[in-house]
């Protein structure tokens, strides 16, 4: 298994024109112990990956930190060629929260700087009152303008080379836009062949924020079947090329222009997600793909659900 080379798209809406590889490996809650988190994330280091997607909220930070450590350690990569993401969780999604939780994060990982930070999800609430779901009595105003200045802050001290959002509808990045100076360089939400998120891809496109796909093979839930991995036509179309499911699930996202952060620990499949570059979906490919049912996965992190998080 050789090292892939990993197309990167541009981020528009950063000074630098920042290069954010397209592929990342995701590290969302997973109760692994962290060496595997660890062993699996050197290995995706020696098949190619350089982008890689944590959150203060994941409680893999650390894990990740340390294994990134000894990567460089191990000359197997520059701090340079590493992007590195993390996220900026609702108790501390307030104004004089943000810089420290931004420092907070660095800390754990042992980086001077973050590639990318993101507001996790466009909601606030108790700060220090850390519950997973959130118990939405302990929701608070958000302040989407005071928030945004300081990850601008965040940005002008060098803390982040780019700054966005996650899981913000259109309306909510409408919102936003009106009152940043710098604008949000991506957008990650929940993306996959069950849900394709047209409308928002085309707001993201005509303002120049890049969307990253989390769930990009519909995984992350329990809830029935699994609508993309277990989708007969999808299995047909993957045949036809010789390829996976999921293969063929991320070519899709590759050529909707968006980048996407899969999360394996296994070996094979981290490669597998990898092999996606040198072949193309044809156009009946797209259309069959273009009549899948589409619906939501993932309903929201509170508890009861709130009506307009996602303003749909």
């Amino acid at each position: 298994m050789g090292s892939v080379e990993i197309p990167t798209k541009v981020l528009t809406n950063t000074s630098s024109q920042l290069k954010m590889p397209v592929v990342g490996m995701g590290s969302a809650p997973d109760f692994t112990c962290k060496k595997d988190t660890k062993d699996a994330i050197i290995e995706a280091i020696k098949q190619g990956y350089r982008h890689f997607d944590t959150a203060a909220a994941y409680g893999s930070e650390q894990a990740l930190g340390e294994a990134l450590k000894e990567a460089i350690e191990l000359g197997l990569v520059t701090r340079q060629d590493l992007f590195v993401t993390s996220k900026l969780w609702v108790t501390e999604n307030h104004p004089h929260l943000v810089i420290p939780a931004l420092q907070k994060s660095l800390k754990t990982l042992q980086l001077d700087y973050l590639d990318l930070y993101l507001i996790h999800w466009p909601l606030s609430s108790q700060p220090g009152k850390f519950t997973f779901p959130i118990d939405v009595a302990d929701l608070l105003p958000f302040d989407v303008k005071g928030v945004w200045e300081s990850m601008e802050e965040g940005l002008k001290l060098g803390l982040t080379k780019a700054i966005g959002v996650s899981n913000f509808s259109a309306k909510k990045l409408e919102n936003l836009l009106s009152v940043a100076t710098i604008l949000p360089a991506v957008n990650q939400v929940e993306m996959n062949l069950a849900w394709q998120q047209k409308k928002l891809r085309e707001f993201c496109n005509a303002n120049g924020i890049v969307l990253t796909a989390f769930s990009p093979l519909r995984k992350g839930a329990s809830r029935g079947p699994n609508e993309v991995m277990e989708n007969d036509m999808l299995k047909e179309i993957a045949d036809a090329h010789g390829k996976s499911v999921a293969q063929i699930s991320l070519r899709w996202l590759y050529e909707q222009g968006v980048t996407f952060v899969p999360k394996s620990y296994d070996k094979e499949r981290m490669n597998q997600n990898l092999c996606i570059f040198d072949w193309s979906l044809t156009k009946e490919d797209h259309e069959k793909i273009d009549q899948i049912k589409q619906n939501r996965l993932i309903p929201g992190p509170t508890k009861p659900g709130i009506n307009d998080l996602y303003d749909d």
